[in-house]
């Protein structure tokens, strides 16, 4: 008789194969995700103690993919490089995105790098009332970016005569050309603007 398949789950099993039943855009669920490993439900709570639990094992694994090391530099380049990683993330896993922003984030991995940015930002004299409102800032924007991606390469066809934005459709780029210089646009303005904050703090 052959033995059991659950001799052969491990927690990063479980992971990839709950991404790639995310990423596939079927129902997200405990079972659904047994019948993919092909076992029961009971052997996946031999690892894991539920659905919670299995989001937070794809939000560490993913996060290890995208963000394997702390990115290294100064404030503005932790904030960068993080905004970038995170991105990509997003981008690449969209349907994962509803699952993960519903849960607590208590994955240690992900918790070290949310800690490397809040230390890259008190560094930079961000007062430490504001410090979790930048970093919901940082994350915003890198998913609302990532999701960009996804837009049709025509975002807007106006239907009527405009004033402006007819104009400027016509030579526009399209595309992830589009998203990603807009990406990069709203990049620098975030951290200028966080720049001329800290030094108008300081300066008062």
């Amino acid at each position: 008789m052959p033995r059991p398949r659950v001799n052969l789950l491990s927690v990063e099993l479980i992971a990839d194969a709950a991404i790639a039943l995310a990423d596939s855009g079927e129902p997200f669920s405990v079972n659904a995700l047994a019948r993919r490993l092909g076992v029961t439900p009971s052997s996946l709570y031999n690892h894991v103690d539920g659905k919670d639990a299995i989001i937070e094992l794809m939000r560490g694994r993913l996060s290890r993919r995208y963000l394997p090391a702390p990115v290294a530099g100064d404030w503005e380049a932790v904030i960068a490089g993080t905004v970038r990683a995170l991105r990509r993330l997003y981008a690449e896993h969209p349907l994962i995105v509803p699952l993960i922003v519903g849960k607590t984030i208590t994955d240690p991995g992900v918790i070290a790098q949310y800690d490397h940015l809040a230390a890259a930002l008190v560094e930079a004299g961000v007062p430490d009332g504001e410090v979790l409102a930048v970093v919901a800032i940082v994350d915003a924007y890198a998913i609302g970016f990532g999701l960009d991606l996804a837009s049709p390469d025509e975002v807007w066809q106006p239907d009527t005569p405009t004033t402006t934005l007819g104009r400027l459709i016509t030579d526009a780029a399209q595309g992830a050309e589009r998203s990603d210089a807009a990406f990069e646009i709203g990049l620098e303005m975030l951290i200028a603007s966080l720049r001329l904050r800290v030094e108008r703090r300081s300066a008062g």
